[in-house]
């Protein structure tokens, strides 16, 4: 099956001494597992970036990839038939590595200058622009889908040693991609960031070619293929190479199906993804190097083929069929043994994590990788072992391309998740059928356990309820599931919660909480919107949301009369079509006002032109996946290049989802593009960074005429911001404090996206931060400001500030405390219905 590395490493040696015992076939399978390394690290860095220059839109970025595929299936099919040729294949194979070497970094470096140039180029070319990212990344990759063929070829094994050498050689391959793609997210990204991770991948390359060059040394030559010698395949091995292409895209539509079906019990941070994809590796590393002894020997291996994959559908369905709150029981468990034997909070959650990915992935993904060695033995000649060998991947990886494809664009969107994974197994089990049914010597008793397991299949899909997955999210154990949308993007659930008294509705992507429409996120989404209107020193008449969520930043823009044009860009149309079941949105998705364009954020402002007065920021938090790079110093200045005159960028700062000095990090982001700039607390929780390229004096008469337009004041009191004074009492500091928080940390960038890669974060880490942050708070400097406004801000700052000390007493496990105090801050304010929301259900 298609791992995800194709780059293979190389090896030499006699056809005297026996492939499985010569020790120059260690060697070259140490060397295997430097360059299959590589190959990851590349692919992981590619994949990443390639977000940052198509967009993150499913297919966008599903295509981008399929470039890197395309590159290694052709190179397969190229470089295969070129080393039957070759009396040294060796010595292509170094040439091969050294070229990745450079072509790799060379991509990497034009990856990340291609955002714009992309954008402006599908603008006047259309289509035709997807040449710059497939060329940029299909040409290293076609160079690496080259060594697997040119290394069986330098190998030179005989017929009855093809599936035990290429198994083995696949195993180590395999092995060393994952190494790459764990040592990719858990060392090198965090410690080099992008580049200079492109630039250890390279050195691994490297290292592989001179390993390549002294294993030459002292080598006879192989007996080279004629150009004009034809030896056409036979009928059976052409039905093993269409077999196995159609099993490549049953095992990449399972990677697919799989990192949705499996998120709820991870996390959407990428040390989740990364485990998830090893186990995925390791169960193919496990099965080919199982099976790499006996390919050779089996006197059934067309029975034994079609018994494997139909076998890996089966499983594959079988575990999802059997998911129950018991998975959730186990993964706690072994993380607080986990905890407690290490101390080491993300230990313990990738512990977490390993425990669902073995669970879900790992048994047939060991099937699938034992297939591999058995497809060598059926399909290779021993005459044309690059030219086969070359076919096999390369037919391989494009059928797991349109696998990919079809599950993306096609299956999940119109089947669901559980009912796709079904009819990849019938699929499975078809395959199996075929396999049995016209190879030669199959047995009676594995015709008959193929058939079995097919109809087991078929059985398994129908009787399981599409509704599995979305009865096992975490939120529905304690509450309500009100809307479930599997599509092509991601999962997009609504959970109904709280108590009878305090219903509210949470918002799920991916099986994580993102949001909802309790008190708290409604305070704090609508002054996203609603205080850099106010506080403009403009007339703002044009904004742009970047994410909707639950709507109720967007639903607040519209709420400012003098709004002429409100835009939201969103990824994910579920999330859209779930908008009228949160309360305060003020009906926002059917607003005709509203422009809400389907992409990610950074795309639409690469795309348009359009400029804008504010722009507000309310991603995911930045330790998801791939979410950073909306908080990064790369994407404000881009941000800041489509402001009108004394524009606005507004962006949310959320205080529990990193550690202390990452926060840091992303304030100095934003300090390192706007000179202007001003902190703002929206909610215990939350807080709000105001920046601009122009100063942005607090005028205390047009902020107060502004408040008490009749909309604006009612969406604002709604939330415990009653008066100017209240609002202004949000204010934390300015520029000099934000400078003294941030202090010479370094900035979070698109090379550096540490906070994606940081270590997990303690849930109290609030405790630090915020009083970090508050205890950089100074008084607002307004202008036009009477000496009764100027203290009753001051009142109201010290409220605020009297009710987050308040707060912290209940992380810090002070219940009785926080309880009395509490209801201290509430004899200030009674009629607060912020402070009375706390009041009723505690933090």
């Amino acid at each position: 099956m298609p791992s995800a590395s194709r780059s293979k490493t190389p090896a030499h040696t006699s056809r005297v001494t026996p492939v499985a015992a010569s020790p120059a076939l260690l060697m070259c399978a140490l060397l295997l597992f430097v360059s299959g390394g590589a190959a990851l690290i590349y692919q992981v860095l590619w994949i990443k970036q390639l977000s940052l220059v198509v967009g993150v839109e499913v297919y966008a970025i599903t295509t981008g990839v399929s470039a890197f595929f395309a590159g290694l299936a052709f190179g397969s099919l190229a470089f295969g038939r070129l080393a039957d040729r070759l009396a040294r294949p060796v010595l292509l194979y170094a040439g091969l590595e050294v070229m990745v070497a450079v072509l790799g970094i060379a991509a990497t470096y034009g990856l990340g200058n291609a955002a714009g140039l992309f954008a402006r180029l599908e603008a006047q070319i259309g289509l035709l622009a997807w040449l710059l990212p497939f060329a940029l990344v299909g040409v290293p990759a076609l160079l690496m889908g080259g060594t697997l063929p040119v290394l069986m070829r330098a190998i030179g094994p005989a017929t009855d040693q093809l599936g035990s050498a290429g198994g083995r050689l696949y195993a180590a391959n395999t092995a060393g991609a994952i190494a790459g793609t764990l040592l990719t997210a858990f060392v090198l990204i965090p410690a080099l960031g992008v580049r200079g991770t492109a630039f250890a991948a390279a050195a691994l390359n490297l290292l592989a070619a001179l390993g390549a060059l002294w294993q030459h040394r002292g080598q006879r030559l192989l007996p080279a293929t004629p150009m004009l010698e034809r030896n056409p395949r036979s009928k059976a091995a052409r039905l093993a190479l269409v077999l196995y292409s159609v099993a490549g895209g049953v095992a990449l539509g399972y990677e697919v199906l799989w990192s949705q079906a499996i998120v709820q019990f991870m996390s959407t941070r990428t040390f989740a993804f990364s485990v998830m994809l090893a186990t995925y590796l390791a169960g193919l590393v496990l099965g080919s190097a199982l099976y790499a002894r006996r390919a050779d020997t089996l006197r059934d291996p067309w029975g034994l083929f079609g018994l494997l994959i139909a076998g890996a559908g089966l499983l594959a369905l079988l575990e999802i069929a059997g998911l129950g709150r018991w998975l959730v029981d186990a993964q706690s468990h072994v993380e607080a043994w986990v905890l407690i034997s290490t101390d080491n909070e993300l230990a313990g959650m990738c512990a977490r994590f390993l425990v669902a990915a073995l669970t879900i992935v790992f048994l047939p993904t060991t099937l699938l990788g034992a297939a591999f060695p058995l497809a060598l033995r059926l399909a290779v000649d021993s005459r044309h072992v690059g030219r086969d060998v070359g076919a096999i991947v390369a037919l391989n990886t494009l059928g797991g391309i349109v696998g990919v494809m079809l599950c993306g664009f096609v299956l999940i969107p119109f089947l669901g998740l559980v009912h796709s994974l079904g009819l990849l197994a019938v699929l499975a089990g078809l395959i199996g059928l075929v396999a049995v049914s016209f190879g030669e010597r199959v047995t009676h008793r594995l015709r008959n356990a193929v058939t079995v397991v097919a109809l087991a299949s078929v059985a398994v899909g129908l009787f399981t309820p599409p509704q599995t997955l979305a009865d096992l999210l975490p939120g529905a154990q304690k509450g309500t599931l009100a809307f479930y949308e599997e599509g092509s993007g991601g999962t997009v659930a609504v959970v109904t919660q709280g108590n009878p008294q305090q219903r509210f509705n949470r918002l799920y992507i991916q099986g994580v909480s993102n949001t909802g429409d309790a008190m708290p996120s409604l305070r704090y989404m609508r002054l996203q919107a609603l205080l850099p209107l106010l506080i403009h020193s403009g007339e703002p008449r044009s904004a742009l949301v970047i994410g909707f969520g639950t709507g109720i930043t967007a639903g607040a823009l519209l709420q400012y009369p003098a709004l002429e044009k409100p835009v939201v860009a969103e990824l994910l149309p579920a999330v859209v079509s779930a908008a009228s079941l949160f309360k305060g949105n003020f009906d926002a998705a059917s607003d005709p006002r509203l422009d809400i364009r389907l992409r990610d954020g950074r795309r639409e402002l690469l795309r348009n032109a359009d400029t804008y007065d504010l722009i507000t920021l309310e991603p995911p938090p930045p330790s998801a996946a791939g979410v950073v790079n909306l908080y990064s110093r790369d994407f404000y200045q881009l941000a800041a290049s489509l402001l009108n005159s004394n524009g606005i960028v507004a962006q949310w700062l959320p205080l529990p989802t990193q550690t202390l000095d990452e926060s840091r990090a992303l304030v100095r982001a934003f300090l390192d593009v706007f000179p202007h700039a001003s902190l703002w607390t929206t909610e215990f929780h939350e807080m709000l960074l105001v920046g601009s390229q122009q100063p942005m004096p607090l005028d205390a008469t047009r902020i107060a005429q502004r408040f008490e337009q009749p909309s604006v004041a009612t969406a604002l009191r709604q939330v415990g911001i009653a008066n100017p004074a209240a609002l202004l009492g949000t204010w934390v500091t300015d520029r000099a404090g934000l400078e003294s928080f941030a202090g010479d940390v370094r900035a979070v960038t698109d090379d550096y996206p540490r906070i994606e890669y940081a270590p997990w974060v303690k849930h109290d880490e609030i405790i630090r931060t915020l009083p970090a942050l508050l205890g950089k708070t100074t008084r607002p400097p307004l202008t036009n400001a009477d000496p009764a406004l100027v203290n009753a801000v001051t009142v109201q700052q010290e409220r605020l500030q009297s009710f987050y000390g308040v707060g912290l007493l209940a992380y810090q496990g002070k219940r009785q405390e926080w309880e009395q105090a509490v209801r201290g801050v509430m004899q200030r304010d009674s009629g607060n219905p912020y402070y009375r929301w706390f009041l009723g259900v505690g933090l």
